[in-house]
């Protein structure tokens, strides 16, 4: 059987060769560094952080990140093995020695009698002939490998400053201050939550969004462009204190139910999945910090007491538009000899990155299920492959609005635990369920014999 060729032995790219190893597949991974060099990294390692050195919450029962962790590490993950050994205190989070981490995960895969590495840079994609292919290059993809994948997927663009808007869970938007209604009752008439704003309410908010505090570029970020259709909403308003009400903010085609006065301003909230839990604020991408957007996105009427499940952000992304471009199993659609893991798949975060991963590795190991949407794993894969809106596309961390709902009434206190105890029973039943289809090989957290060359 031919190897599997990995490009990319970031957090992805070194998690889906860990996966399809200990399943007894051959893998070469492709890593340009220290041949090229990226504006970020500063070693050759596998895995290395360029950014901060925390994996966020660890707490598997109450928050979504920590869940997924703990079905990481259930399936056999490296990146949370070496991540559990190289911690370091941070209270309910993970954060990790990250020249202890990389150098782990390193020479786990180094190590490995299945894995060879080759030191280059592609500059093309590999044919057909070569067998599956996994595309793991993340952020720092090289230009000449943008250009390849561009014309691989029919994609306009893959390298920008990505403006990210925040995304708010529906149960959190006050509906006796909102409404549904689309501009003119266009299309279904009812697509879109609108929150009115008077004209005092407007200038003050205009206010807070122009002196809130705003994060810098990177170095090797200020010479990526952005997009004049999807400026940060801060950059519109500084061309003008009425420019929002003109644009994104515009009141026009609606009518408040709730009051007979019609609003001065109105801010639209769109559906952002197909399962109707998640609304992204129409235009309001920002580079406002995290801090101050929940403090200033907050005197929006209807959006008080509002759950942001992302906020928002502008920084240099390369994702391609997964819900449009892949198959269920991450495959590239106009060519199933190839596979996209990691960020590049349209998910935000190091733990995101590696889960795709980690998918990716099992499923070019012969793995036909995916795991079920109620699981962590399942719920983000299901998202970037389809449960996202593919014309307005944008990267996404884990979070519990990608779950289904719960089954009957629960208390809001409880529906976390609920959501991450139905989420581990269901993973246990896809793991047991982890038999290769072509080679009836057991996966290796089900195996009497694991290979681990560093234990």
């Amino acid at each position: 059987m031919k190897p599997v060729h990995i490009i990319g032995s970031g957090l992805a790219g070194s998690e889906a060769a860990w996966q399809l190893a200990q399943a007894g597949r051959s893998v070469v991974v492709h890593e340009m560094r220290p041949i090229r060099k990226t504006e970020a990294h500063q070693t050759d390692k596998c895995a290395e952080l360029v950014c901060s050195n925390s994996f966020r919450s660890d707490d598997s029962v109450n928050n979504a990140v920590g869940l997924l962790h703990e079905e990481m590490r259930r399936a056999g993950s490296l990146i949370m093995r070496e991540a559990d050994a190289h911690k370091l205190p941070a209270g309910s989070a993970l954060a990790v020695d990250r020249e202890g981490f990389s150098q782990g995960v390193t020479q786990a895969l180094q190590c490995h009698p299945f894995i060879r590495f080759e030191r280059e840079e592609l500059t093309v994609l590999p044919p057909p002939e070569y067998g599956d292919i996994i595309i793991a290059t993340g952020p720092l993809t090289s230009q000449a490998l943008s250009d390849a994948i561009l014309y691989a997927t029919g994609e306009a663009y893959l390298s920008f400053f990505d403006a990210i808007a925040p995304i708010v869970l529906k149960d959190s938007i006050d509906m006796n201050v909102a409404w549904f209604q689309s501009r003119y009752d266009k299309g279904e008439g009812a697509d879109y939550i609108n929150c009115p704003l008077s004209q005092e309410q407007y200038y003050a908010f205009i206010d807070a969004l122009l002196d809130g505090q705003k994060t810098e570029f990177r170095e090797w970020e200020k010479n990526t462009p952005y997009f004049e259709g999807c400026l940060p909403v801060e950059v519109m308003a500084e061309r003008g204190r009425e420019t929002l009400r003109f644009g994104p903010m515009k009141p026009v085609g609606l009518k408040n139910p709730h009051r007979v006065e019609q609003p001065f301003a109105v801010v639209q909230l769109r559906q952002d999945n197909k399962l109707g839990t998640l609304y992204n604020m129409v235009g309001f991408q920002t580079k406002l910090k995290y801090g101050e957007q929940q403090r200033v996105l907050r005197m929006i009427p209807g959006l008080e007491n509002a759950e942001f499940v992302r906020l928002g952000g502008l920084h240099r992304n390369t994702f391609i538009n997964s819900p449009r471009l892949l198959t269920g199993d991450l495959r590239l659609k106009a060519a199933l000899h190839i596979r996209f893991a990691g960020q590049i798949t349209g998910v935000e975060g190091y733990v995101e990155s590696a889960a795709i991963g980690l998918l990716a590795g099992r499923f070019a190991a012969g793995q036909v299920t995916p795991p079920p949407p109620t699981t962590a794993l399942g719920s983000l894969l299901a998202h970037i492959t389809g449960g996202a809106e593919s014309r307005h596309f944008q990267p996404m961390n884990i979070n519990f609005g990608l779950f289904p709902t719960l089954s009957g009434k629960v208390r809001k206190d409880r529906r976390a635990e609920r959501m991450t105890t139905r989420a581990k029973e269901d993973l246990q039943q896809w793991l047991r369920s982890s038999v290769d289809s072509n080679t009836g090989n057991v996966h290796p957290e089900h195996s009497a014999v694991v290979l681990d060359p560093i234990a």
